[in-house]
């Protein structure tokens, strides 16, 4: 490819809107343009880079033994109603209405393809003979995000690799499971990324176990946690501590119980400012439905409620913040005034709340709260959970040592679906003895834009795009400096040719710009290696080939250039390849 002959438009300065690395470097190198918010077209460059890191996705999935299809985007609103996901996306889904004829048909652009590929298998899949087997496509998905932002790491159109796998037992399940999970590790390596898979929610997609694959990054809108000495990771809604029971006793000369007045006073931080005292000091009484039913939850006040928790704490099917009506039912007051001593329902707590002597809590009474309560003697507990989101330091729930909170980047997903789709959609099959069984299900996502957002976000340096070899959209650019002096391009098209007869993805920069300028835009967009023709060294019988982030170019004889720069790539994808 000549640079003359694509559309490659890099730009000097860094654009106003653009608020993280990843998003001003894509567009200042040029590999993307935003049409509108949330839609961005990738130009050649971009492009490039996307189908690189495609092709890899699409090798490891075949390796793993996954068979690619293609699935549509256009989805029957209907199959939404059946698994209750029409509800559950609520805005996220991209609904549409079309004439057809003198009837109105209800439509969606896919999400995911959950319901059609189950919809598929129902009509398909009869037998426990016709599995095991796992499908994979790669796709374009859309979602309405109400707040798209960060360049193409949120977007509500993106390209997306979904894998589902189908099996008759649980043993079939978990093989599945893990022949992706491993698929995972090997693309992430091989495109050239730092990842930490973690323990994480199923969220919307539903299932019982899965997986997120993180990219640490400090612009990652997630945070994760994890343990360098066990391994131990996962995402904020999952992460469990290693926090245990304290003892249940009331606590040694505690103060007297009071109440004081707080008028129209009703957050932790407004109690702190007006009492004097520090969150930590405080009880936060959450009163949640669970199952139907009215529940407290406590919590420190500087401590925040991990529902997941909650749930499985509770061992409850549905869990969600009670009305004002049940909270004022329970309670005997307003919202913001609800505590522990005398509340009208059942109450379960974190580990951390009876180590709170002489705790701050609301009185139950409107415009109230009480000083000095303890446990014991004010409220009672027969045991505690681990209930809030884990913070930085938290012991590790596997060696105890102190935990690391970071941010991160979602790259890759997946999950034990179970039989959550399938019972929803009819697809089930015969067993060996004739009885019928829902077919379980696996499901197994990755970002593919996100792959190179994720790696620019994370590997860059202040003059450009620092590439691994196996995603750069080019492996090598050959510069001449002087593109009007007809030996040199003689000698330029002949190492060009040669470049890519032993398979080198090259650019050739034959602009007519200054060397400066070449050189910015070479170190902008990243390419991992760089040869120079022109100049003293022409006249010395020398090139200058310079790796990406070395400090100075090395000085190869023109007549070796050609296989000193094959061996640099081809040691370069050896070592991503290991």
């Amino acid at each position: 490819m000549r640079w003359t002959k694509s559309f490659i438009p890099t730009m000097k300065e860094t654009p106003s809107d653009a608020e993280i690395p990843s998003h001003q470097l894509m567009l200042r190198a040029g590999l993307i343009r935003q049409l509108m918010a949330g839609a961005y077209s990738y130009l050649p460059l971009g492009w490039r880079a996307i189908q690189k890191a495609s092709n890899i996705v699409r090798e490891e999935m075949e390796n793993a033994g996954a068979v690619e299809m293609y699935m549509p985007a256009l989805q029957p609103i209907e199959l939404f109603d059946r698994t209750g996901r029409n509800e559950d996306f609520g805005n996220v889904l991209v609904r549409l209405e079309v004439t057809r004829g003198d009837r109105t048909v209800s439509l969606a652009l896919g999400p995911t393809h959950e319901e059609v590929i189950t919809d598929l298998m129902a009509k398909h899949i009869n037998s426990y003979r016709q599995m095991p087997f796992t499908l994979f496509q790669i796709q374009t998905k859309f979602r309405n995000e109400e707040r798209p932002r960060f360049g193409v790491l949120r977007t509500s159109e993106f390209l997306m690799k979904d894998a589902y796998s189908f099996a008759s037992n649980l043993e079939q399940l978990d093989e599945s499971y893990q022949a992706m999970y491993d698929a995972y590790c090997r693309i992430f390596e091989r495109c050239g990324l730092k990842y930490i898979p973690v323990e994480a929610e199923s969220g919307p997609i539903g299932g019982d176990a899965s997986h997120e694959f993180m990219i640490p990054a400090e612009n990652g809108e997630d945070q994760i946690v994890y343990c360098e000495s066990s391994g131990y990771a996962a995402n904020l809604e999952r992460a469990e501590t290693g926090r245990t029971q304290p003892e249940l006793t009331t606590p040694v000369n505690p103060q007297k119980l009071k109440e004081v007045s707080t008028p129209k006073v009703g957050t932790i931080s407004e109690v702190c400012e007006l009492l004097k005292c520090s969150p930590e000091q405080m009880i936060k009484t959450l009163i949640y439905i669970a199952n139907d039913k009215p529940i407290a939850v406590l919590l420190r006040g500087d401590h925040d409620a991990n529902e997941g928790k909650i749930r499985r704490a509770l061992k409850v099917d549905s869990l969600e913040l009670a009305d004002e009506a049940t909270i004022e039912e329970v309670t005997g007051a307003k919202v913001g005034f609800a505590g522990p001593v005398g509340i009208k329902c059942d109450i379960i707590a974190d580990h951390d709340v009876p180590a709170i002597k002489d705790a701050i809590t609301g009185a139950n009474k409107t415009d109230a709260h009480y000083t000095g309560v303890n446990i014991g003697r004010d409220y009672q507990l027969s045991e505690t959970f681990d209930l809030r989101n884990a913070v930085q330091d938290d012991p590790c729930p596997k060696s105890g040592k102190p935990m690391n909170l970071v941010h991160g980047i979602e790259v890759g997903h997946v999950f034990k679906l179970g039989t959550k789709y399938a019972d929803s959609l009819g697809a089930d099959f015969l067993d060996k003895d004739e009885k019928r069984h829902s077919i379980i299900m696996g499901c197994y996502g990755i970002g593919v834009n996100r792959i190179v957002a994720g790696l620019v976000e994370t590997s860059h340096d202040e003059n450009g795009i620092i590439w691994p070899i196996s995603i750069a959209p080019f492996e090598v650019i050959l510069i001449p400096l002087k593109p009007d002096d007809e030996e040199l391009m003689k000698l330029t098209e002949k190492i060009y040719a040669e470049l890519k007869e032993n398979g080198i993805d090259v650019l050739m920069d034959d602009r007519k710009a200054r060397p400066g300028v070449k050189f910015k835009d070479a170190d902008l967009i990243g390419f991992p290696f760089r040869i120079v023709l022109g100049g003293k060294g022409l006249q010395e019988g020398i090139a200058e080939v310079k790796e990406r982030t070395a400090e100075k170019p090395d000085k190869i004889p023109l007549a070796d250039v050609v296989s000193h720069v094959t061996t640099l790539v081809k040691n370069a994808k050896a070592e991503l390849n290991k």
